[in-house]
């Protein structure tokens, strides 16, 4: 269940849900630096970075299906590491003529383009059960007790806070578009040309980028008459109990058990 359709949060009630919120931004942290110092090829590392990410993801009660549609994101992006197949020396395993030059796959770019992508697909997997099993505001809290600067902090929650807003402006822009704009026989569904399509759009960002403008000043203004100080408050007690100490240092040295498990099968 989420608050608002930008909210990655998932009410549930289970062990992972219930500890500290600093605590699991440090785990997170930690797994995801460790992930991306394992070593190419450290198939072995990687598949026990995997398995703990099953193991917090079944004592969080989430479906796996729902993280890994949530991970596929990642994809495009790690795409771009694609040149590594050609410019990394080894034994070819692959080779084409492109024109005047031959595109040259070798075992070691293949290695390392594999391993960058699973890096990212396992870290990305981590941040999503981050955000999943921690409130918003918690998070933001956990970031300031661990002295992240404020001002990062407060852009950080407005952007969030605000962006659902920014939508619904846009979204009653389009309608308004749509409410005025007369189709001619054969222009199709968006009507007019290509270039008028772009014109409409440039003056609707416009428009958008004044109305948020004059609603930022607005929001502001009401916000200290209502005594912001420069923080998001939480009413949710934060102290670190046994139990989150127990689970912060059991995760800390299985983390740790994988490195040597990636360094020295």
């Amino acid at each position: 269940m989420h608050t608002n359709a930008f909210d990655r949060y998932i009410v549930q009630e289970s062990l992972v849900h219930r500890l500290d919120p600093r605590l699991k931004v440090v785990v997170a942290l930690i797994f995801i630096l460790a992930t991306v110092l394992l070593p190419d090829g450290a198939w072995a590392g990687f598949a026990c970075s995997w398995l703990l990410i099953l193991v917090i993801t079944w004592l969080a009660r989430l479906p796996y299906a729902l993280v890994f549609k949530r991970s596929l994101v990642i994809v495009p992006f790690m795409l771009a590491a694609v040149t590594v197949l050609l410019n990394v020396p080894g034994t070819a395993v692959f080779t084409t003529p492109l024109g005047p030059f031959t595109l040259t796959i070798t075992d070691a770019g293949l290695v390392r383009f594999v391993s960058i992508l699973i890096r990212g697909w396992l870290a990305v997997q981590m941040a999503i059960l981050l955000t999943a099993v921690t409130p918003f505001p918690d998070l933001m809290h956990a970031l300031t007790h661990l002295h992240v600067p404020a001002i990062l902090v407060s852009i950080i929650s407005f952007m969030y806070r605000y962006l659902f807003v920014l939508v619904d402006e846009a979204q009653r822009l389009m309608r308004a578009r749509q409410a005025r704009s007369a189709r001619l026989p054969g222009q199709g569904q968006h009507g007019g040309s290509l270039l008028w399509r772009a014109s409409v759009t440039g003056h609707m960002v416009g428009q958008l980028f004044g109305r948020s403008l004059e609603r930022s000043d607005r929001v502001y203004n009401a916000m200290l008459a209502r005594g912001y100080h420069g923080r998001i408050l939480t009413m949710t007690p934060h102290a670190m109990t046994r139990l989150d100490w127990l689970v912060g240092g059991t995760a800390v040295s299985l983390i740790g058990l994988i490195q040597l498990v990636a360094r020295y099968p």
